[in-house]
Formats: structure tokens, C-alpha cells, sequence
């Protein structure tokens, strides 16, 4: 094995992108955020697009400043999941990508549906039901685009197209699209056929953490790189890059990916696509080693965040540490939402419609940032809970410990009622489980790093950890039911 590696992780979001040095050894798991930089949309002629020249001029940027602080070896890219861009066959862009939460897939989720119903669906892909699927958004193309279009990457597979001039599909993004068969492993020819979209649009599936070769020599010159640094295919999707930097020590194990969304689920084997599993709206997604990652979206940190603004907006400048402080001392379970419900996703007045929901439902009114922020607190705690539940009967799956990676690790109130809620020890951090994920698979490729198990443990042996112990579940019982 490679005694150490110095790989350079890119890891994008849907609001911003950021490259980390990593420094990867036998008792070494070292990051360092050397770029960040802003990922907004545009419009491009009346569609919602990603700018992607922006995106990969702040990549460059971003690799170029991690080589200038250390002689970067391998470079990795993730970030979300669904969107792609469509190739000519000169292998150029037809139009900049487009945004998922652009308007042009509205109503044709529900006509799909209608047309092969949702039981071949979830049967062929096993992926839960969302407009910004990427089966949807193909089928939202004016269809002269997808005459010329030879080729579709998604956002990942585009950038290391640009960088090393390869193309492919890694297994985890491709697994996003409504369009992969979670059970063979392969991309679904039943799906494409009844929806009549073109086969020819996707391209040869990878595994990640194969080395793609040396970038492009016009790149390598423009980053002061040379042949020896490889592009490597990682966990492409930023889940799965976090999912694989959960320090879990067995497999009896759930974990919550918790920034604005909570990702909650478990790491499986095979995927579960029983009429149950769909009318729960679980999804199988592909994680590294091809283990599912039987999951469900809930509502996160946006309903906490979304108040924060609206409190600065309407002039009452309240900081996070202190109101997280004070809503320590609110009474416990006194009001709960259910923030898994439509009304809590649109920007505006939260504090108001929490309160409005409250009122609806009999509960006491939080009337100030504390009361607020615990029934948020709560009522997350308690989402968590019951997909953890759920997704333990539904997949037969027993878990003893719940991981919280991402950025909800560091709300230590949120960790520790998570615990009380779900009658289980809470393990919180990494912080950075995204760019961890991303440079341990590199590690993996290059030999640093043997398998999962290996990365799991140096992670374990390396990070800032924070364990809580669950205290009060009977109190959260009958919320739970």
C-alpha cells in the first residue's frame, strides 16, 4: 500500500463550491478549505440554468490555490444529485444545464406517473417520486435538443469530462436519475423504452475510485500540475461522498446527513422496493461498494434558517448561538410541527407560519425566537425519530446508533434531542463528512486507504467525534406513535 496521499476533493453544492486539501495517511486524515465560492443560477433565455462557466472557473481557481499549498496527487469532484448537461457530437454544451427547480418539469412527473404507474417505476429504479428527477427533466427538453444531444453527463461526469476528457457515468450520481435499475445495476432499458426517451444519451456507468489518467495537458500547464496528478472518479454524489465518512463501527447503524435537508437512513446491501417502501416515499440510492443507501429527505435546519432571516429582515437581529442558548431552557415538547409538511418549504414569514400551525392544531403559540427555535429543535428531533423507526421495519435492518455528519453536527441541542427522541446514542461529526468522503475514496484508489471499513476507522481515529446519550425517551413516546 501508498504510505500517504495528497488529493485535492471538489465538493459543489446547490448554493455554493468549495475545494479542500486533503492529506491522507496511516494515522492522517487532514482538511483544509483553500476556495469557496458562490454557485447562483441564471437565466438563459427564460429557463433557470447553473452557470456552469462560473462553476468551473471557480474550480480551477480552486485546484490551482490547493497545488500552491501542497503538491496536489489526485482530484475528486461530488455534488448534487439529478441535473446534467447534454452533449453534441463534437462533444460541446448544447445550452448551460438546468437548474432543477426550474419551471419546464411542472406537471410532468404526475403525467408519467399516469402513463406507466408508479409501481413499474419504483420496481425498475426504486427511487422516491420528485419533479427534479432527471427522467423528468429530459422529458421537459424541446425534443430538437434531444435529436442533436449525443451524450448526457451529469454535473459531476461533465467537470471530470472538462478536466481529463473522459466520459462516463459514476454509479452513485447515475443512481439519482430515475433512470438507473437500483437491482441490477445497470441503466434501466425498461424505463427508457416506456417513456420513449433515447438510450444512446447515457453513457458506460464507472465505479468510484477509478483513476481516470492525467488532466488535459492545456489544464495541466494553467494549474502547474503535472502528468502524475490523476483524476479520480469518487462518490459522486454528495451524499454518498458523506455517507462514506460516517464513522460507524458495524453495520447496525443509522445516519442523518443534516444541513438544510436531513438525509435519514441506512446503509443496506439490496435495495427495498416493497409497496410499503413506495407508499413510505423511501428512495434507494447507490453508495460506495454499491450499498444502498435507503433513505428518506426530511425538512432540516431551513425551518431554523428560514426564521433567522426573517427575523433580520423584519429588524430583530437575533444570533444563533444565543437563541440556540435560550431555547435550552423553553419547556421541552411544549409545541411541535410537522416539518416534514409542504407549508414549512417556500422562503417567508416561518416563525409565523409555525405559529399559525400551532394555533390550528390546538398547541401553545411560540411568540418568541427561543420558543420558536425549540419547537423547530423539537419537532426535527421527533422527523428523525420517525424515519429511523420506519426505516428499520421497513428494511429489517436493526440500528443501535444514529451518525449526525454535516453541518447539523455542531448544533449540540439538535444532537442531543435527536438522541432522546430516537432512544439511541447520537454520534456527531465530521462537520466536513462531504470532503472526507470525497478524499477517502481517492485514499482507497491510490492505496492508501483498504476498504470502507479502513476509511471508517481512520476517521473515527482522526476527527473530532462528540457522542450523546439519550435521555427522557418515554417523554417523546407518544409522539412518536
Amino acid at each position: 500500500m501508498a504510505s500517504s496521499l495528497i488529493a485535492a476533493a471538489v465538493d459543489l453544492g446547490a448554493s455554493s463550491g468549495r475545494v479542500v486539501l486533503g492529506r491522507i495517511g496511516p494515522d492522517q486524515l487532514e482538511c483544509q478549505l483553500v476556495h469557496r465560492f458562490p454557485n447562483e443560477p441564471i437565466d438563459v433565455k427564460g429557463r433557470l440554468s447553473w452557470d456552469i462557466e462560473a462553476l468551473w472557473d471557480g474550480v480551477l481557481t480552486g485546484l490551482r490555490e490547493a497545488n500552491r499549498h501542497g503538491a496536489v496527487e489526485s482530484i475528486g469532484i461530488d455534488s448534487w444529485g439529478v441535473d446534467y448537461g447534454l452533449l453534441d457530437d463534437q462533444g460541446m454544451l448544447l445550452a448551460p444545464p438546468a437548474h432543477y427547480r426550474d419551471s419546464r418539469t411542472t406537471g410532468v412527473m404526475e403525467r408519467v406517473r399516469a402513463q406507466v404507474g408508479d409501481a413499474f417505476l419504483y420496481e425498475a429504479t426504486g427511487l422516491q417520486f420528485i419533479a427534479i428527477n432527471t427522467l423528468y427533466q429530459l422529458l421537459a427538453e424541446r425534443p430538437e435538443d434531444l435529436e442533436r444531444a449525443q451524450t448526457l453527463l451529469l454535473i459531476p461526469d461533465l467537470l471530470c469530462y472538462r478536466l481529463g476528457g473522459t466520459i462516463g457515468a459514476e454509479r452513485t450520481i447515475a443512481s439519482t436519475t430515475q433512470l438507473y435499475d437500483v437491482a441490477a445495476g445497470t441503466w434501466s432499458d425498461a424505463v427508457f423504452e416506456a417513456v420513449g426517451l433515447p438510450r444512446r444519451l447515457v453513457p458506460p456507468l464507472r465505479e468510484p475510485g477509478e483513476q481516470l489518467g492525467p488532466l488535459r495537458p492545456e489544464l495541466r500547464s494553467r494549474l502547474g500540475v503535472t502528468d502524475r496528478v490523476l483524476l479520480t472518479t469518487v462518490a459522486s454524489h454528495d451524499t454518498a461522498s458523506a455517507v462514506a465518512a460516517v464513522p460507524a463501527e458495524d453495520e447496525h447503524f443509522a445516519y442523518i446527513s443534516c444541513g438544510t435537508w436531513s438525509l435519514v437512513g441506512v446503509e443496506l446491501d439490496a435495495p427495498v422496493r416493497t409497496q410499503e417502501s413506495l407508499a413510505a416515499n423511501f428512495t434507494n440510492e447507490v453508495g460506495v461498494d454499491k450499498t444502498i443507501r435507503y433513505l428518506r429527505n426530511v425538512t432540516g435546519l431551513w425551518l431554523l434558517q428560514e426564521s433567522l432571516r426573517h427575523w433580520r429582515d423584519t429588524g430583530d437581529e437575533v444570533a444563533l448561538e444565543q437563541v440556540l442558548e435560550a431555547a435550552q431552557h423553553e419547556p421541552p415538547l411544549r409545541s411541535v410541527i410537522d416539518a416534514e409538511s409542504d407549508e414549512f418549504l417556500p422562503p417567508g414569514d416561518m416563525p409565523g407560519r409555525i405559529r399559525a400551525y400551532c394555533r390550528r392544531t390546538g398547541q401553545p403559540e411560540p411568540t418568541t425566537p427561543a420558543a420558536v427555535t425549540r419547537c423547530v429543535l423539537d419537532s426535527l428531533a421527533l422527523a428523525h425519530a420517525r424515519v429511523i423507526r420506519l426505516a428499520e421495519r421497513l428494511s429489517g435492518r436493526r440500528v443501535d446508533v444514529v451518525h449526525i455528519v454535516g453541518g447539523g453536527a455542531q448544533n449540540t441541542l439538535l444532537c442531543q434531542l435527536t438522541a432522546d427522541a430516537c432512544g439511541r446514542p447520537v454520534v456527531a461529526g465530521p462537520v466536513e463528512a462531504t470532503a472526507i468522503g470525497n478524499l477517502l475514496v481517492q485514499a482507497r484508489a491510490a492505496g492508501v486507504v483498504r476498504d470502507r471499513a479502513h476509511g471508517r476507522e481512520l476517521v473515527r481515529r482522526t476527527q473530532s467525534l462528540r457522542r450523546y446519550e439519550p435521555r427522557d425517551h418515554e417523554r417523546w413516546l407518544p409522539h412518536l406513535s
